[in-house]
């Protein structure tokens, strides 16, 4: 554990805590020294793991690129296993590892490539266009994959009327507001974001006085018209580290403000507060179990991969907007 590190977690964790993780995280360094492993951690990851045993952390998007330019020979990704597959599509020469294979993904699990299939024969020549919040099966079937942080620029660079959105209604509603192309949704919705409801916000509003509030666009859209700004994790990030608001209220996935409350110190989060289980299981005990044992590693058959990589890579083409 490097000094960075240890001053980094003593804002979010006490020091009897991260002094019981110590050997846990020993035990981590010493495997990915021997693997030539990395730990890529993503932003909703409980804070030990993001401050503690990540070498690289982020959003969908950034950890995408990052798995693309690392050295490392082993990814092991502190995320959920659609996560994993998009890793290991950009970067397939190398071995990715997922610590625990039920972290899943409710939008992931909601969909699949025979649902595509069905909707192109129902509106035949319209693209589609995919969350990455999907498996590599329904990525193949796709045109083009998006991240939250893309999702408008990713609709508008195909250059035609109407797009076919899967599978997040709400992120595909708030896409539709935010441009003039003709917006078919699938009704699939993140089990974290859609828990949030409008009258919620407004009740911690009339508690606490006037505050800001961010919003992931996973949220449901009377929940997006409470949002001063509306932006994926990384933007959501952005937003605080520009602006400095004394208090701010964040609504995402628990853990988030406790990964970002290091770099913004002044700032109190208010945040109604909803955690995702699939996320939760993983721990540093997995990610220690994985590298020792080398599971569970991410296979996808070439056939899927082909065509599932060629829908990644023209989403990373497009880049980050936010």
């Amino acid at each position: 554990m490097t000094a960075i590190q240890i001053t980094r977690a003593a804002d979010v964790l006490p020091e009897e805590e991260v002094a019981a993780l110590q050997p846990t995280i020993d035990a981590i360094d010493r495997l990915k020294r021997e693997r030539n492993a990395i730990v890529a951690a993503h932003n909703y990851m409980t804070p030990d793991i993001y401050h503690l045993a990540a070498d690289i952390t982020g959003d969908s998007l950034a950890l995408a690129y990052l798995a693309l330019e690392t050295e490392a020979e082993v990814i092991v990704l502190a995320g959920v296993h659609f996560m994993a597959e998009t890793a290991k599509l950009i970067a397939p020469e190398k071995t990715v590892l997922i610590p625990d294979l039920e972290a899943g993904c409710s939008l992931a699990d909601g969909i699949t490539g025979a649902d595509i299939r069905r909707l192109r024969e129902q509106y035949p020549g319209v693209p589609v266009v995919s969350y990455v919040n999907t498996s590599a099966d329904v990525k193949a079937e796709s045109d083009i994959t998006c991240t939250s942080s893309n999702a408008v620029a990713v609709v508008e660079s195909l250059g035609v009327n109407r797009v076919i959105f899967t599978p997040d209604q709400f992120l595909g509603s708030w896409v539709a507001s935010q441009t003039d192309v003709d917006v078919i949704l699938w009704e699939g919705s993140c089990m974290v974001h859609d828990k949030f409801t409008g009258q919620e916000i407004r009740d911690y509003k009339a508690q606490s006085g006037s505050l800001p509030v961010i919003a992931h666009p996973e949220s449901p859209p009377d929940v997006l018209a409470e949002a001063d700004y509306v932006g994926s994790t990384h933007g959501m990030i952005s937003w605080v580290t520009r602006n400095q608001p004394e208090k701010v209220m964040m609504i995402t996935e628990c853990s988030m403000a406790d990964n970002v409350a290091e770099a913004t110190p002044n700032t109190t989060y208010v945040r109604p507060c909803n955690l995702c289980p699939h996320m939760k299981r993983i721990t540093l005990d997995k990610i220690r179990r994985s590298l020792e044992t080398m599971t569970y590693q991410v296979e996808i058959p070439e056939q899927v991969a082909e065509r599932a990589r060629l829908a990644v890579t023209r989403m990373l083409e497009v880049g980050r907007q936010d």
